[in-house]
């Protein structure tokens, strides 16, 4: 159960990251940048994928290249999101995701729609909606359109679960699949970074690359730890999937609201609640 906890204090700790980097005034698109180059690092040597499967014929190229755009685009917004909604929000918003991926997976893939899985996708889009409501008061300046960044994170978490899918579907090796999209990423954010340096749009510095590198540890950190509690538990694949989703749910509100004070309603603690309540019932429905 350490490498499931260990796994959710990483993913937290990454929202919590992107909070700090919008008051500190560091360069999100840098950071993301040189996160993916620690992150494929991280991947590479220490779960050593195999990565003769991404020379068949049959390795979905396609989807990893679509794959490499989605995710530092996501990561963006993922940034944005956590500035303007905060970590409680965003996070709640991240994790139901699946349900999203849940619904694909009955129209798309197949899998078996159980009265606790129906039961649980209702009740989380019931949650979205009392997390999407923005507390009364001033809003700061981007908070009054939050709910279009949360539902941007909502969104697109499930595109890249769906995408994931599909690589899985293809029989390639998901770990050697990522280390692909990681690199990939890392180039084409590079590109986008050198460019930015040379039109003088954002200049390159030392801050935003070590940032950058603390932020792919925390992302790799999370992978590498999910990864572990599912070859420690291989026989409760519901409980890693659950605990994981919870645990960040929950870890990312009492973070939210004691270290950074960020303020809530009813609706907001009642969503909360609510996706709690749903993703058990993902879960082991």
């Amino acid at each position: 159960m350490f490498y499931l906890l260990f796994s959710v204090v990483c993913s937290v700790l990454v929202s919590v990251l992107l909070k700090l980097a919008a008051r500190r005034g560091l360069d999100v698109a840098q950071m993301v940048t040189w996160n993916y180059l620690v992150a494929a690092g991280l991947t590479a040597v220490v779960l050593q994928p195999p990565l003769q499967a991404l020379q068949s014929t049959h390795a979905p190229w396609p989807a990893l290249l679509v794959l490499a755009v989605v995710l530092p685009s996501l990561f963006l917004v993922l940034g944005r999101a956590v500035a303007v909604a905060g970590i409680v929000r965003t996070d709640v918003a991240q994790r139901l995701s699946l349900l999203l991926s849940l619904l694909a997976a009955f129209l798309f893939f197949g899998q078996t729609a159980t009265p606790l899985k129906l039961l649980g996708l209702g009740l989380g889009l019931v949650a979205m909606v009392g997390i999407s409501l923005r507390p009364r008061g001033p809003a700061v300046a981007g908070e009054a359109g939050s709910w279009r960044w949360l539902l941007a994170v909502w969104v697109g978490f499930a595109l890249v679960d769906v995408l994931l899918k599909q690589v899985a579907l293809s029989g390639t090796p998901s770990m050697a699949a990522l280390l692909a999209c990681f690199s990939i990423a890392f180039v084409l954010m590079l590109a986008v970074q050198l460019w930015r340096h040379a039109s003088g749009r954002s200049r390159l510095n030392l801050r935003n690359a070590g940032a950058g590198a603390l932020l792919g540890l925390l992302n790799g950190g999370n992978i590498l730890f999910y990864v572990h509690a599912h070859q420690a538990l291989p026989d409760s694949p519901a409980t890693v999937f659950a605990g994981m989703n919870i645990g960040v749910v929950v870890l990312g509100a009492l973070l939210g609201v004691f270290a950074f004070g960020e303020p809530t309603t009813r609706w907001n603690r009642a969503g909360l609640a609510l996706a709690v309540v749903a993703i058990g019932f993902i879960a082991w429905g």
